[in-house]
């Protein structure tokens, strides 16, 4: 026979009293992770419903035993549960949560089923529990029931950022362009961030007792965030945050006017930004070339990204070292660039003029510079859309010289990588001129109009506009025809393009598929990955599933499932499970061709995506043929 627990009315009270105190500190959480920030924002929201249903509960005068004392002790349980949850979801790993985003989810699913468990069981009439507050937790309740598992394009894109970031092996601007995207959608660019992002991990790495390939990844990504940042130093989660002159940074001697805001190291050449913040030339000048318009310290935008030095505070800083006896470092003399920018604005101005020139030597010298400024830093990349440059170097893309079109291409390439820039590029109507180059145009004029194509369709708006200027056709030739790093750019071309779902019928009418499993078969090219992304992108749509799911693809995708690299695997998987919800024979043919046993072994061993997946389509398997 059941044990009854019986509990004073005291002590019932306390119980509810710290069920509220739960659904309040929860309320109280102000920095949910993008990735899960509007799954978080939900179940608050709906944890708070509960709190009319707690408040008469807890007015009760008399003590509460059985299966009503079971059933809050129950939902304490669920409502921790939901607290843990979004405590991880507020301190957490921003990079971990991002790469761990359906786990995540999965875990949200957990809690909405313990909670609904918990209320199930809830003895209302018992407890004399009014009619309204009744009917709002079975709102509540209907709430989460209604609540399905979801897949953003916003987090596909995230995945494949991170994808490209850890696969790419040459760097060039769409990488930076990618990091910056990262960094920015994980809210991971501020240097307060960045630190905190470091605690976050450290504390990670103890809880899960220490280093894995997953904490490898993330402790790689945090270090490239921190070079596009400006920082420069070697990710160490045991050490400070910059360890290249702590005994200077931390000497609580210094007056904290002189350091850095960015380093935290006594400046040497302190110079002032736009807005009134002052910074160490050096440091400033890594932030703004990595593609940054703010202020670090305040987050401002920058109405210009001139630095003028500051001379009152560096006389009063060498006071101050003569004084203490301390020598600052070495470092060139600063006078030479205080006219950098006004020398480079002058020559900018100068060079887009003669891109108008009737001179062809002139002319071609001007593009061959242009595209390097544009290469070098943001600055120049602004000084050169502010001046024109666009628009002219828009109409050399149609001129009638190879060498030209490759370096007018290219320098739109670099100066792409500005957000506003990418606008002005495709407002001027320079996606057809790029889609005919990237047809007729020599290999690396080619490779760099795709490369070109990819970083523009960034915005949605310019994905709709490739795919109506038909330039999904010339990026499918690339993948198949082009030269390995074509093919890599096409690649990640079609999947960015492909997110829109008029593009996706558009890339399988211009024959993507068989490329796409020739990459699959070619283990040479290193692109498996790759593929299998855009092949999941694919099966979402009918006419993709139709041409995909073959007998001979569905072979090779239990051949990688077999004997892939553990992210072959999880994506193998996951291109088979999409294909055997919407068939089940496709599910039969892979049974045939001996799914069952290298799946089984994924779904113990297999990375965490992947043993989700293996185990929803080791269920899904059981309903089409029995297993014994």
């Amino acid at each position: 026979m059941e044990r009854q627990i019986v509990m004073d009315s005291s002590s019932s009270s306390d119980l509810v009293r710290e069920m509220m105190e739960v659904i309040e500190t929860v309320g109280s959480y102000t920095g949910f992770r993008v990735t899960q920030r509007k799954e978080c924002l939900n179940l608050v929201r709906r944890l708070k419903l509960l709190v009319p249903l707690l408040e008469e509960i807890m007015e009760l005068d008399y003590s509460v035993s059985g299966l009503g004392l079971n059933s809050l002790l129950n939902l304490k349980k669920a409502l921790l549960g939901a607290k843990k949850l979004l405590k991880t979801c507020n301190y957490g790993s921003k990079i971990y949560l991002a790469m761990e985003s359906e786990a995540v989810m999965c875990r949200f699913h957990a809690v909405y089923h313990k909670v609904n468990h918990a209320l199930d069981d809830i003895p209302y009439d018992k407890l004399g529990v009014s009619i309204e507050v009744k009917e709002q937790v079975e709102l509540m309740r209907m709430q989460l029931k209604r609540a399905k598992r979801r897949t953003d394009t916003q987090d596909m894109e995230l995945a494949m950022d991170m994808m490209v970031i850890f696969s790419k092996k040459d760097e060039r601007n769409a990488d930076i362009a990618i990091l910056e995207r990262l960094a920015n959608k994980l809210e991971l660019h501020t240097i307060a961030e960045l630190k905190a992002e470091k605690t976050a991990i450290a504390k990670l790495v103890k809880q899960r007792g220490g280093y894995n390939e997953t904490m490898h990844q993330i402790v790689d990504l945090l270090g490239k965030f921190k070079q596009i940042a400006g920082i420069d130093e070697t990710v160490s989660l045991d050490g400070p945050i910059s360890t290249r002159t702590p005994q200077t940074c931390q000497s609580p001697l210094v007056p904290h006017e002189f350091l850095c805001p960015i380093t935290l190291e006594i400046m040497t050449d302190p110079v002032i930004v736009a807005t009134g913040q002052t910074y160490e030339r050096d440091s400033i000048r890594k932030w703004l070339n990595s593609n940054h318009r703010t202020c670090p310290k305040t987050g401002q935008t920058l109405e210009n990204l001139s630095l003028a030095p500051n001379f009152a505070l560096r006389n009063l800083i060498l006071q101050w070292c003569e004084k203490n006896n301390l020598e600052l470092p070495k470092k060139d003399s600063y006078a030479s660039s205080v006219n950098y920018s006004a020398e480079i604005m002058e020559e900018i101005s100068s060079l887009v003029l003669n891109l108008s020139s009737s001179q062809p030597n002139v002319r071609r010298d001007a593009i061959v510079k242009i595209r390097m400024l544009s290469k070098e830093n943001p600055e120049n990349r602004i000084f050169i859309a502010n001046d024109g440059g666009i628009p002219r170097l828009v109409q050399l893309l149609s001129y009638p010289d190879s060498n030209i079109q490759e370096h007018t291409v290219t320098a739109l390439l670099n100066l792409s990588i500005d957000e506003t820039n990418k606008r002005l590029i495709a407002r001027e109507g320079a996606i057809p001129a790029i889609i005919e180059i990237l047809q007729n145009g020599t290999d690396e004029a080619r490779e760099n109009s795709a490369a070109a194509l990819f970083s523009l369709s960034m915005l949605d708006e310019n994905k709709v506009l490739v795919g109506n200027f038909n330039g999904i056709p010339p990026l499918v030739a690339l993948l198949k025809n082009g030269t390995m790093r074509g093919k890599k750019d096409a690649a990640t071309a079609l999947f960015n393009l492909s997110l829109n779902q008029a593009n996706k019928s558009r890339a399988i009418k211009a024959g993507i598929i068989p490329p796409l499993l020739h990459l699959l078969d070619d283990k040479n090219l290193g692109m498996i990955d790759e593929a299998l992304s855009i092949l999941l992108l694919l099966a979402s749509h009918p006419e993709g599933r139709n041409e995909i799911g073959r007998l001979s693809f569905i072979e090779t995708l239990v051949e990688i499932i077999r004997n892939g690299t553990p992210k072959n695997k999880e994506c193998a998987v996951s291109v088979l499970l999409e294909l055997g919800l919407n068939n089940s024979s496709l599910i039969l043919a892979a049974l045939q061709f001996g799914v069952y046993e290298p799946l089984r072994e994924i779904s113990i061993s297999g990375t965490n995506r992947a043993q989700r997946k293996a185990n929803s389509l080791l269920q899904h398997m059981s309903k089409c043929e029995h297993i014994p």
